[in-house]
């Protein structure tokens, strides 16, 4: 029997044939006194460096919790179907995209319309432009009712997939999931209130929070795009390509197919009668259909609907006052005009609607002063300058609002409604109106004009 210089036996002499000793048969080389790179060199596929060992302590899987504790929902057969598949919610996701795209472009529009920056100037046509927006953003929102319930069922199994949570990478995924989630329901549910007029389950102001959760839903939905895109992509195409017993075969999809397209097709027909039956509220032909809409443009005092009323204001006692006078301020000169005098000043028709943020409008006749007229009257320029308009009203968000460009000739300190001195709820004895505005900054009531710089 032979041995290496190392003190091993050497197979090879012994028993001839036998394979030498090698490191892939278990055995380490020999090495001298200094010790040789072979032993030290790192096994392949071992991370190297510190990013790559934090990412697969990331990524290491985390403990999977007791089966025992799956109730309900969280069971392996909790809801299921057959229906259930990548193309099906893919479609549904693409879908439920562009409405969320569209109500998020038409929101940012309606909250840049009530706070307008001074250095955005805002177009005034066409007039009838803000009404078109809004009216399109709630008709959009309140057909994502049924695409997001349709997409939040096919994606059940996983939104209660076991184990929780696989590693801190799969922790962080389904946390954005989550914040997607929470931000969509909140988005519908308060914006299906807000056309009810039902405030009493917000405790927060409707059109502050609903704005700034709506940039929270869509980043966390651009963040969930670029997370899916590839399984998007991959489920979206004719053919499948599935691997049974090491073999690649293509196939179509099963027998569920024809059910899953009329799966489709039902939810599509729910959001097109939600969406027609509220569009009654802005577009006065389908007001016959409109069973869902919360206004019809022809109903209220003079044919127009009305949200704030002079009792709910607090100030009819003001505005039935006959000692009532508009006071127009400027930098240099103040003018008090009664209601008498304001029907002397030469006197102005044009046609606007009224477009109100929980999506209705309607359009009306409307008669007064221009608002340019009564800022010449104290030597301003209204090319030049905006004009504070602040209502009788005692308090409330929207006592005051500001006119940025008072030179348009269609914006009008309005005095008469369809030919009628204006009913006291639509803003007697006189109301602001101006085109392309949003309802609640067509101040009605109107005490003082007040001239200020123009932003």
């Amino acid at each position: 029997m032979v041995r290496h210089p190392g003190g091993r036996l050497n197979r090879a002499r012994k028993y001839p044939g036998a394979a030498p000793a090698s490191p892939a048969a278990g055995h380490e080389p020999a090495s001298d006194a200094g010790g040789s790179p072979e032993r030290h060199r790192e096994r392949p596929g071992r991370p190297r460096g510190p990013l790559a060992r934090a990412w697969t302590w990331l990524t290491e899987p985390l403990p999977a919790p007791p089966e025992r504790l799956r109730r309900g929902p969280l069971r392996a057969d909790a809801f299921g179907s057959p229906l259930r598949s990548a193309r099906l919610t893919s479609q549904l996701g693409i879908a439920l995209g562009i409405a969320f795209g569209v109500c998020f472009l038409t929101g940012v529009y309606s909250h840049v319309l009530q706070h307008p920056p001074g250095w955005l100037p805002l177009p005034t046509r066409p007039a009838g432009l803000y009404r078109f927006t809004q009216g399109l953003h709630v008709a959009t929102g309140l057909a994502t009712v049924p695409l997001l319930g349709a997409k939040l069922w096919s994606v059940h199994p996983r939104l209660f997939a076991w184990p929780p949570v696989r590693s801190l990478v799969h922790a962080a995924e389904r946390l954005t999931v989550a914040i997607l989630v929470g931000a969509a329901l909140f988005q519908v549910v308060s914006g299906v209130l807000n056309v009810a007029r039902w405030y009493a389950p917000m405790p927060f102001f409707f059109t502050a929070g609903h704005y700034w959760v709506a940039w929270v839903a869509v980043g966390a939905l651009i963040s969930h795009i670029g997370v899916q895109l590839p399984v998007v992509r991959d489920a979206l195409r004719r053919q499948k390509v599935s691997t049974v017993a090491g073999r690649l075969t293509r196939r179509r999809s099963g027998d569920t197919e024809p059910a899953r397209r009329e799966f489709l097709l039902a939810v599509g027909v729910a959001a097109g009668v939600i969406t027609v039956t509220t569009l009654g509220q802005t577009v006065r032909w389908l007001s016959p259909i409109g069973l869902l809409a919360p206004r019809r443009p022809g109903t209220g005092p003079q044919g127009l609907p009305v949200n704030a009323t002079a009792d709910s204001a607090g100030v009819r006692d003001a505005a039935l006052d006959p000692a009532y006078r508009l006071t127009v301020t400027g930098p240099d000169r103040t003018v008090r005009l009664s209601l008498a005098e304001l029907a002397a000043l030469p006197q102005h028709t044009t046609v606007l609607p009224i477009a109100c943020v929980e999506g209705w409008s309607s359009v009306g006749t409307w008669t007064g002063v221009r608002l340019k007229d009564l800022l010449a009257l104290i030597g301003a320029d209204p090319g030049t300058c905006a004009a504070e308009i602040e209502s009788l009203q005692a308090g409330g968000r929207y006592r005051t609002s500001t006119v940025e460009t008072p030179a348009d000739d269609r914006t009008l300190i309005a005095l008469r409604l369809g030919g009628e001195p204006l009913a006291v709820d639509h803003g007697f004895p006189a109301r602001l109106i101006a085109p392309n505005r949003p309802g609640v900054l067509q101040t009605k009531w109107v005490g003082r004009i007040t001239v200020r710089s123009a932003s």
